[in-house]
């Protein structure tokens, strides 16, 4: 069988081929009882083999020795970096419509995350009076809107899967924030907590942990107390929340009581008129509550009474008011010549003890003497008045600086 076409043929038609492309250096092809040679030298392996498979593919053709060889590139040769770079540029030029339209979306976003905000604090502001509260679930509305426009973001892009990781990843995160930093939310929950109870008002005299002091603010991490003794103190809000609270200032009425003995040999209703009498007639013990003085021990020398009297805590101070009664009963009780024997205590001599009384002269040692001693006035110099120390107190915090930086949750006391 003849073949369809010469050496010569395949010869003409490759050799055209290879030097119409540019691609190779002095390129010769020859052809021998159709067995393609080819010879020459290029830049690339991918050139090589094109012309390995463009000869392979030409009719006639019984196989194919590719002796072309590969330039090695001059180190001084910035083809290959000025073709990468070209590249990259044509790549960002297709990106950068993608790019800004991103960007128009996040944009967007950001105007639409704060709007939803302000309209959230808005709504929320009718309905709910703790404003931490308002601020906690206003800035959760807007940071889901946020997380909204990243999601389209990263779907325009198509990066499905980065969207799905931030979507889902948010709960994960937010686990993880709150076990890191579990005393800190702690006190974040507990600050809102305490804002929407209200146990206590800024100026409220309370009992904490063992602490008591006047309010003076309500952060998202501590409140803050100034002491009896002037002292700024900074208990934990989550502390706050778990403790015992005591607010003398929800209910100013206040009970004060103090126990007095009272001789054997004395009248127990006597004295007990005598008490009541006293209280009647003190400015700042309250007819309503009554007072009471109650029996309440029978000890060794003494007949045990307790007294317990009502004071408007607002207006006075308790110690003061204390101090002032057991002042007052104390002279009552000797007015009225109703002892107040120390506890007795038993002791043998047994040889015997000789006692002489001596009395200087010019002295008056009768019960009536001794009770002019004491002044009838409620309130003596030495208790600096009977009045609460609320205001001193209130006018200090106000010159002093607060430790405790943030912004009052609290409302102030009317």
């Amino acid at each position: 069988m003849q073949p369809v076409a010469r050496d010569e043929e395949i010869r003409e038609r490759l050799q055209s081929i290879l030097d119409a492309t540019g691609w190779f250096i002095s390129p010769d092809v020859g052809v021998q009882n159709g067995v393609v040679f080819l010879a020459g030298q290029t830049d690339s392996e991918e050139f090589k083999q094109w012309a390995s498979n463009l000869a392979r593919n030409t009719q006639d053709v019984a196989a194919v020795v590719n002796q072309i060889t590969i330039l090695e590139p001059s180190i001084w040769d910035f083809e290959p970096a000025l073709a990468g770079l070209s590249e990259q540029g044509r790549n960002i030029m297709r990106v950068l419509p993608l790019m800004a339209f991103s960007l128009l979306v996040l944009i967007v976003a950001t105007l639409f995350t704060q709007l939803a905000v302000t309209l959230s604090r808005r709504l929320l502001h009718r309905r709910l009076p703790n404003k931490l509260l308002v601020n906690v679930i206003a800035r959760g509305v807007g940071a889901g809107v946020f997380l909204l426009g990243l999601y389209i973001v990263f779907q325009i892009a198509g990066l499905t899967r980065i969207a799905m990781t931030v979507i889902g990843g948010t709960g994960l995160l937010g686990l993880i924030v709150g076990i890191a930093f579990r005393e800190i939310t702690e006190n974040l929950l507990s600050s809102i907590c305490l804002s929407m109870q209200n146990p206590f008002l800024t100026g409220d005299l309370v009992e904490i942990d063992g602490t008591t002091g006047y309010i003076q603010l309500l952060t998202t991490r501590a409140t803050v107390m100034m002491t009896l003794d002037g002292n700024h103190v900074q208990i934990p809000n989550a502390t706050v929340y778990k403790s015992k609270i005591l607010n003398y200032t929800s209910n100013p009425n206040r009970r004060v009581e103090f126990t007095v003995g009272i001789s054997y040999e004395d009248t127990i209703s006597m004295a007990q008129e005598v008490i009541m009498r006293l209280l009647a007639e003190h400015s700042a013990v309250l007819e309503d509550p009554e007072p009471l003085v109650l029996v309440e021990n029978l000890g060794s020398a003494t007949v045990d009474l307790q007294i317990y009297f009502w004071i408007d805590g607002s207006q006075y101070s308790w110690p003061k008011v204390r101090s002032s009664v057991i002042r007052l009963v104390k002279r009552a009780f000797q007015d009225a010549h109703i002892s107040m024997p120390d506890e007795s205590r038993e002791l043998i001599f047994p040889h015997g003890v000789t006692v002489r009384l001596i009395e200087p002269e010019g002295t008056d040692t009768t019960p009536e003497s001794k009770a002019l001693q004491e002044p009838e006035n409620f309130s003596t110099e030495a208790e600096g008045g009977l009045r609460s120390e609320a205001g001193e107190i209130e006018s200090q915090a106000h010159h002093s600086r607060t430790p405790e930086d943030g912004e009052n949750l609290l409302d102030a006391t009317d």
